[in-house]
């Protein structure tokens, strides 16, 4: 009968409970059982306790309460979005509500990856990722918000994105048009890198949108 198990899980919560995120490998020094941690964390999180942002991937109710606590739960969630199916960084939708060029409130976490195409839900949220090309993954930098590095598009990676996988809907001006995309806060220099974009893309259906969407940009100004 092993007595001492109580009190090592006890421990083991009381470790984890400052981490953002933690797996059974984090755990190897202080239990080597995985059966019984899945038997406990089990438990843990029927209780509400542990939250399961992914298969084999936790965090404490206890960590998400602090977050939450100091104002850090929205960037924890950014961070989220990057660690749980890495590579990946947040762009589409997410992205482009950010910058104001769209006017929809989106439901969920929306990220661009190099790895296929997959959706995870969790008690925190929906987050979709969309695979790109080796090639296109790029156009993403590192920001640091509330102490946590999360990996997010450009302005003009974001837009590039959202077209790119929905080149194949946008067959004419009139179904560009109808995205109703705001791009009157895209500027000059978010012009120039879109257009680089486009150009590495290489396909006469990417030329074609963004001349239909930025020659009726610049036609506003």
């Amino acid at each position: 009968m092993r007595n001492n198990k109580p009190p090592k899980i006890r421990t083991i919560i009381s470790l984890v409970k400052e981490l953002p995120y933690f797996s059974f490998d984090n755990l190897v020094n202080l239990e080597r059982d995985r059966i019984y941690l899945k038997i406990i964390f089990s438990r843990y999180r029927k209780s509400g306790k542990i939250l399961r942002l992914k298969k084999g991937i936790y965090v404490t109710k206890e960590y998400i309460d602090k977050t939450e606590k100091g104002n850090q739960f929205s960037a924890y969630l950014e961070f989220v979005a990057g660690i749980i199916y890495s590579p990946a960084y947040l762009s589409l939708d997410y992205v482009l509500y950010k910058h104001n060029l769209l006017t929809e409130i989106p439901r969920n976490f929306t990220a661009v990856t190099a790895n296929k195409t997959a959706v995870f839900s969790n008690d925190l949220g929906n987050f979709f990722y969309h695979k790109i090309k080796d090639d296109l993954f790029r156009g993403f930098e590192p920001v640091k918000k509330e102490g946590y590095l999360i990996f997010e598009a450009t302005k003009a990676k974001a837009l590039f994105d959202y077209l790119y996988l929905r080149k194949n809907d946008i067959i004419n001006r009139s179904s560009a048009e109808a995205l109703r995309l705001n791009l009157e806060e895209f500027g000059k220099s978010d012009k120039k890198e879109f257009r680089g974009y486009v150009k590495r893309e290489g396909s006469r259906r990417m030329k074609d949108i963004a001349d239909y969407l930025l020659l009726k940009c610049n036609s506003k100004k």
